[in-house]
């Protein structure tokens, strides 16, 4: 059996579950969310396989229901990043020459809990603590989580598959060693998805390193699962290390140690940036060169052609303005619709808008719940503020927000009548989409608008019937979109399908859910040996005539 060694569990996507009534997973979900809301957890940071506790807690408050408590987080300070740093790099060495059958074993054994026992509390956790609906959660915190998991393990034997040529009759054996980086890595975490706070500690320390991993607070709800599972799953202590600090606090230690190897990161592009410059300057401190990954911003689009299907458009634009109420870096925010369809899109829209429920996302008739915090609350209003006031915006629909017991923004969608309005061009991340219509003969300048509006190439999307259209555009927005969908919404990327990521202000473009992200987690040695050594030094070239 050729390459017989080279073998795992084939990979594949999770089934996402429907939580439709009468089903079982539906009464275990309705059951854990009860469970979680009625108990106040103290929730520890994890360093070198210890549970830290501070005295500094930090209320965690469900964004739908703020006044409800759900537990504290025990804030730490330099000193935990310290221990954490210290941690991973004493647990390094027996990480790494751990056979990678081992390592894999870990997080395919954490998928199978999370699949199967931790279900329901995982989408409970994210469900209360981030405000996602029972879909959005199960396609995130369960499905898509499992998936990085699974697959990564597939992607790192595909890595560790490809080897360099061995000449036959050379007496050469040329082989490829993909070793941990030197150092450890340090992963940021973003609020919005629980797959991706569980992906990024866990794809760099699959392929041997050690990481110190810092969530959004308003995360650690969820996180402190995924930490439990892992922990259960037989993760060695000092291999990932939760700590609950600041970000500068944590910066200024990592950034600064000479063992720091890696940066993963998703999060705002500004952060992102700063980041960069801050490592920039520290670069002859470092014992190698750091690799750095991230995935940051979007404001992210949908180009009808005068040849889509008005309807089709209408939904995708919903469902990718305000699933999760658009706080995704994929969330559709801009859209350009010809005016021949507008007026059907705009009654599809308006249509579909006073059907939608809003509110706690325990009700399962809800289609959203709310915006995270209190900070994403008044930003996003805001812009709403402003889109009223404005004699270059209409909203149509929408437009009312109100915090009084969750952080709750309606589905706002703003008609500009210029295209390069405020909402057109920055990131929002809320659930506001902007419209602006062109005429129908000015298509090819529109795309033209369209790449020029802002800075970032995340996700994107073309509606049309017509095939050379469709190839035209895709094309002519080669760089717009490290994500393109045809006749899709540019939402719901699936890991081992569409490898996510993009470029321009949106990141490195490095692929999570796919061997390009492992890649940069791995510092390759090249190996050459020889069997039967030279023991002249003479060429022949050189022999006499």
């Amino acid at each position: 059996m050729a390459n017989a060694f080279f073998q795992v569990p084939q990979a594949v996507n999770e089934p996402v579950l429907s939580y439709a009534p009468g089903t079982p997973e539906r009464a275990e979900l309705k059951a854990a969310l009860k469970e979680l809301k009625s108990q106040e957890l103290d929730i520890p940071m994890s360093i070198g396989g210890r549970h830290i506790t501070t005295d500094t807690k930090v209320p965690l408050n469900p964004p739908h229901e703020h006044k409800h408590v759900l537990g504290y987080f025990n804030k730490g300070g330099a000193e935990h990043v310290h221990m954490a740093v210290d941690a991973a790099l004493q647990a390094k060495a027996d990480w790494e020459n751990m056979a990678w059958q081992d390592r894999a074993a870990i997080f395919l054994k954490a998928a199978d809990l999370l699949a199967g026992p931790y279900r329901a509390k995982m989408n409970a956790a994210t469900m209360l603590g981030q405000s996602k609906t029972a879909h959005q959660a199960e396609i995130d915190c369960v499905a898509e989580l499992c998936d990085f998991w699974r697959f990564n393990a597939e992607f790192m034997l595909d890595l560790y598959s490809e080897q360099p040529l061995s000449v036959p009759d050379s007496n050469v054996w040329n082989r490829m060693e993909y070793r941990a980086l030197e150092g450890f890595v340090f992963a940021i975490t973003p609020f919005n998805f629980t797959s991706i706070a569980g992906n990024l500690p866990a794809a760099p320390a699959l392929m041997g390193n050690t990481v110190v991993w810092k969530p959004a607070e308003t995360q650690i709800y969820s996180a402190a699962v995924i930490m439990e599972i892992l922990e259960e799953a037989g993760l060695p202590a000092g291999v990932i290390n939760l700590v609950f600090v600041d970000g500068p606090v944590a910066g200024e230690i990592i950034f600064s140690h000479a063992d720091f190897a890696g940066l993963h990161f998703t999060g705002s592009t500004k952060v992102f940036q700063s980041l960069w410059q801050t490592i920039g300057k520290n670069i002859s401190q470092y014992r190698t060169y750091p690799r750095i990954v991230g995935e940051t911003g979007g404001k992210d689009f949908i180009i009808a052609h005068p040849s889509a299907n008005a309807k089709q458009v209408a939904t995708a634009m919903v469902r990718g303005a305000f699933e999760f109420q658009g706080q995704k870096c994929s969330a559709v925010s801009r859209a350009y619709v010809p005016k021949s369809l507008w007026e059907d899109v705009k009654a599809a829209i308006l249509e579909d808008l006073g059907s939608m429920k809003m509110g706690n996302v325990a009700d399962f008739t809800n289609f959203m719940g709310a915006v995270i915090d209190n900070r994403a609350f008044d930003k996003i209003s805001n812009y709403i503020v402003e889109a009223k006031k404005s004699k270059d915006a209409e909203i149509i629909a929408g437009g009312t927000c109100d915090k009084s017991e969750g952080y709750f923004v309606e589905p706002t969608v703003i008609l500009a009548k210029d295209p390069k309005y405020r909402t057109m061009c920055e990131e929002i991340f809320g659930p506001v989409l902007t419209v602006y219509v062109y005429n129908d003969d000015d298509f090819e300048n529109t795309l033209e608008l369209l790449d020029s509006t802002s800075p970032y190439a995340l996700t994107g999307a073309i509606f049309s019937k017509d095939r050379a259209v469709i190839n035209y555009v895709t094309e002519k927005l080669r760089h717009a979109a490290g994500n393109f969908y045809i006749n899709d919404k540019p939402t719901g990327a699936v890991v081992g399908q569409q490898p996510f990521g993009g470029a321009r202000g949106s990141g490195t473009n490095d692929k999570a859910g796919s061997v390009l992200n492992l890649l940069r987690w791995t510092s390759p040695r090249a190996i050459k040996e020889n069997f039967v050594s030279p023991t002249d030094y003479r060429y022949p070239f050189m022999a006499e005539e």
